[in-house]
């Protein structure tokens, strides 16, 4: 009867109903909303599915203490939208002023609570369509050739409604607590549940499991009332202003270090949290001890049978015992509603709480499945900022250009300048881009040069890690070339054992730049676009293969790269050296000489003077010029004939028939203006 009960079930559910959307969404979290905003601006068929009853669920229970880490600059100088996003750390991007997160919040590290806010309002005011308390609970695959990828996926929620889309992208972001199973564990605490209320520890003595923010936030919020704090990891404290990495211990949550260092009871240890064992006593009392003492004792008979680590080494560091034991060790993705056909696998080593996937973001077993948000880090963890809100904003964008191109042969977005645009476009982008400022070495804008290098294309915020695949992904042609821009630390500036404040630190002149430690930009040039063996063969740390010509900008501490010779000069000198040009402005005195004394004119004056399109000379642009060296000054020479200059602001006929117009000598066949 069981087996046929069961059987009818199977029948029922396979005949269901499916209800088809070309995208579906698990989570609406900040990486699903984003994701759902530009497949609705691009007028795609797609659905988000949320298991809580509002957006973004996972900020209202952490963190725990209701403090954010990420920054919330109201101030930066600037009117620049794009170079504030810089320095905005929560914002989604859209077209709408009013979802910035500036307007919900002045505070520097605003709450949690604010952003549950923000997120329901971004998903309402911009309609986005989202299914709430809906929690899909399977996955699977259907093949079927007339699929975008071979084959539907198959979704079921908790009421066992069926739906199947072509497309899916995971932003359920990592929620699954990780947990350390150890004989006594039971007796742990964890940080989901754990008290928030300081008075609940006053006069106690903790023992923290963990050593990332959410380790030192809950000791923060108790350092004031325990007895004493410690904290126990298998590895060292990393500080985020020494790796440059955002997810590392923020100066915000670090109060336990002073009190440590400072000699003022609590500490930090080091050690296998798998190798401890948690003995209670008749008290209530935790006592650590280890896993092998416990191999041959009797657990059973109490504590007064075991042997503790204190019983043969009578200064053991933990020999005191605690009170509580809170469990702070993250979060990693749940892989359990995957069925074994999608192979959604976890990484190796440190990335295990992450699900495999390219540098595309796709995933290594199933075409069509993209992972976003907080769960996609695997690509650039403990590198870059693609776990955080501020980071994959920018790679969401990335993989929704890579999907309108894949099925709706919408290419990647560009530009297209005269060549002559060149070295003003990267200074542009390089002074005010947020994606490839916060992305630093895993997005980077790509320039393909046209035919005898005359034009270019200009490409933003493309993922390196495919570079090799980007005429197949983003549809546009590299057959002349290509400059990649990124943004990249000093090659050993970063790290937990580095000392980030030691003396000369800074690198000043350009000749050094590639010396820079802090962030910079820098620029490869291939004579043709890397192959996908140079991808893998790279340097180790490189983020691209070798190029022809690579040129560093030099850090500035401003993080304004706009000084006429520290950072235009030599940047526009490395085009040139490229590609053969000269790429300077010219005056249009300049220009015409050049045409009556150069077999070929440069570009600027073939794309401007010639087309009537240059700088012709007025009195005060000739004073201008004169004054800062460009042009020599002729004003004396005409005066003395009993004529003022003239004023050339006519067409270039004008200019060539006008008899007093001064023609430089020769050796001033050079003079031009650099800005």
């Amino acid at each position: 009867l069981g087996l046929a009960l069961c059987a009818g079930s199977l029948c029922a559910a396979s005949g269901a109903a499916w209800l088809y959307h070309d995208y579906c969404i698990i989570g609406a979290g900040p990486a699903g909303l984003q994701a759902a905003y530009f497949l609705q601006r691009a007028g795609r068929d797609y659905l988000a599915f949320e298991r809580s009853h509002a957006p973004g669920s996972f900020f209202a229970l952490y963190p725990r203490h209701r403090r954010l880490i990420s920054i919330n600059k109201q101030y930066t100088g600037k009117s620049n939208s794009e170079f504030n996003l810089r320095h905005d750390w929560n914002s989604l991007l859209s077209h709408d002023r009013r979802l910035l997160f500036r307007r919900y919040s002045r505070d520097f590290f605003p709450s949690a609570d604010t952003m549950v806010r923000y997120l329901e309002d971004f998903a309402s005011l911009l309609e986005l369509r989202v299914q709430y308390n809906t929690a899909i609970i399977h996955v699977t695959l259907e093949k079927n050739e007339q699929a975008w990828n071979g084959h539907y996926f198959l979704l079921t929620d908790q009421d066992r409604k069926n739906y199947k889309c072509s497309s899916l992208l995971v932003a359920a972001g990592t929620w699954v607590p990780n947990v350390v199973n150890f004989p006594g564990s039971e007796y742990v605490e964890g940080y989901e549940t754990v008290s928030v209320n300081p008075e609940d520890f006053a006069g106690q003595t903790v023992l923290i499991l963990g050593r990332g923010n959410s380790a030192f936030e809950t000791a923060e919020n108790i350092l004031g009332v325990t007895n004493f704090i410690h904290m126990v990891s298998r590895s060292r404290v990393r500080l985020s202003w020494a790796t440059h990495y955002v997810g590392d211990l923020r100066a915000i949550n670090n109060g336990l270090l002073d009190t440590y260092q400072l000699k003022s009871l609590d500490g930090l240890l080091e050690g296998d949290l798998e190798d401890l064992a948690i003995v209670k006593d008749k008290k209530g009392k935790l006592h650590i001890t280890l896993r092998f003492y416990l191999e041959n004792g009797n657990v059973s008979a109490g504590i007064d049978s075991i042997t503790l680590p204190q019983d043969e080494l009578d200064n053991f560091a933990t020999r005191a015992p605690y009170d509580r034991v809170i469990r702070c060790l993250g979060w990693k993705f749940d892989f359990s509603i995957y069925n074994r056909s999608l192979r959604m696998l976890p990484g190796k080593g440190n990335i295990k709480k992450y699900p495999q996937i390219k540098p595309s973001y796709e995933s290594k077993g199933t075409r069509g499945l993209f992972v976003l948000g907080t769960a996609s880090h695997s690509v650039d963890f403990r590198k870059s900022a693609g776990g955080f809100i501020h980071g994959f904003r920018y790679t969401t964008r990335a993989v929704h250009r890579l999907l309108e191109n894949r099925h709706h042969g919408v290419p990647w977005p560009s530009t297209a300048y005269p060549i002559t645009q060149l070295t003003n476009s990267i200074i542009k982008r390089v002074n005010e881009a947020s994606g490839l400022y916060q992305m630093f070495s895993v997005l980077a804008d790509i320039i393909l040069l046209r035919e005898n290098a005359t034009a270019f294309e200009y490409l933003e915020e493309y993922p390196i890690g495919i570079l090799a695949e980007l005429e197949m992904q983003t549809g546009r042609k590299a057959r002349s070339g290509l400059f990649v821009i990124v943004m990249e630390y000093g090659r050993n500036f970063s790290g937990a054992d580095k000392d980030v404040f030691y003396y000369n630190r800074a690198v000043g002149e350009a000749q050094h730049a590639w010396q820079s430690n802090f962030l910079h930009p820098v620029i490869y040039y291939y004579k043709r676009l890397p192959t996908e063996r140079e991808m893998r063969l790279r340097p180790p740390d490189w983020p691209l293969p070798r190029p022809d010509a690579i040129h560093h900008i030099v850090e500035d501490f401003l993080t304004d790269w706009t000084a006429p010779n520290a950072h235009i000069l030599p940047l526009r000198r490395f085009l040139e050296n490229c590609l053969g040009t000269d790429l300077r402005s010219f005056f249009a005195e300049s220009c015409f000489l050049f045409a009556f004394t150069h077999q070929k004119l440069p570009p600027f004056c073939q794309q401007g003077y010639v087309r009537m399109q240059g700088v012709v000379g007025s009195r005060e642009l000739r004073q201008h010029a004169a004054q800062a060296g460009l042009l020599r000054d002729y004003t004396d020479t005409d005066s003395a004939g009993g004529r003022p200059p003239a004023s050339h602001g006519g067409s270039r006929e004008q200019l060539m028939r006008d008899p007093a117009l001064p023609v430089p000598p020769l050796q001033h066949l050079g003079n031009a203006k650099d800005e």
